[in-house]
């Protein structure tokens, strides 16, 4: 049950859940590991949560799968309580439209990113997702449409046109958004990576579209440019 909307989100109501825990109780939780440093940090990448994603995991841990629970907390429209309900529920409990309005409602990046990785590509309505998503005009659903092809290129790439997805990002990735055109790059790489017959082109394809070139990546990091990531990742391969 919740409440009406304090300080610009829902605030948590009181139901217990068949585990017992209270929405109100885990918000407690959460609101006690609250660190400002760490959401000065997290507000520079887009996201709006200052917890530690271990002590994060940990609570989850502790909670074990909940499915009530989660949806609770995802109503709640907290990042941090978001990013919790991902870690204890169910992905093959919610049904295709639920999902999708949940992807349309995750606009901090580290839920989008934690939706579509922990609970979309376990869920059985991945494909048709992966399809319609891939297709809608919101560049951050898209995004995910791409993360899900980039799943399926590397490990399920049966029935994937990989040369009509190289078609795709050759004419479109350079000038599309931002996140459009990050997952776009990574499944760009992918096929670099784990396709020797499609190399050569995607070689090609990131080296005269130069898309994230001169992103800045740390010591010990591999660069996200996808001629620099396919090379090394393939040198990686070929060492093991």
């Amino acid at each position: 049950m919740l409440s009406a909307r304090t300080g610009g989100r829902r605030v948590a109501g009181t139901t217990t859940t068949p585990g017992g825990t209270t929405v109100t109780e885990v918000m407690a939780e959460l609101a006690a590991l609250e660190d400002p440093r760490i959401r000065a940090v997290n507000e520079k990448h887009g996201d709006d949560h200052g917890v530690n994603l271990g002590k994060l995991r940990a609570l989850a841990k502790r909670l074990k799968t909940q499915q009530e629970l989660a949806r609770e907390l995802w109503a709640t429209e907290d990042t941090a309580a978001r990013l919790l309900a991902l870690l204890i529920c169910r992905p093959k409990a919610f049904e295709r439209d639920e999902l999708d309005a949940m992807l349309r409602g995750a606009r901090t990046p580290k839920v989008h990113d934690w939706l579509v990785g922990y609970v979309v590509k376990k869920s059985p309505h991945a494909e048709e997702l992966r399809l319609a998503w891939s297709a809608d005009p919101d560049p951050v659903v898209a995004s995910a449409g791409w993360a899900l092809t980039t799943e399926r290129v590397a490990k399920k790439p049966e029935g994937l046109d990989l040369a009509g997805l190289l078609d795709v990002i050759e004419a479109r990735m350079k000038d599309a958004p931002d996140r459009l055109q990050w997952a776009m790059n990574h499944c760009l790489a992918q096929i670099g990576i784990s396709h020797e017959e499609h190399r050569a082109r995607a070689l090609a394809i990131g080296e005269r579209l130069e898309v994230l070139k001169d992103y800045p990546t740390s010591p010990g990091c591999t660069s996200p440019y996808a001629p620099v990531w396919i090379t090394e990742m393939v040198r990686r391969q070929q060492e093991a």
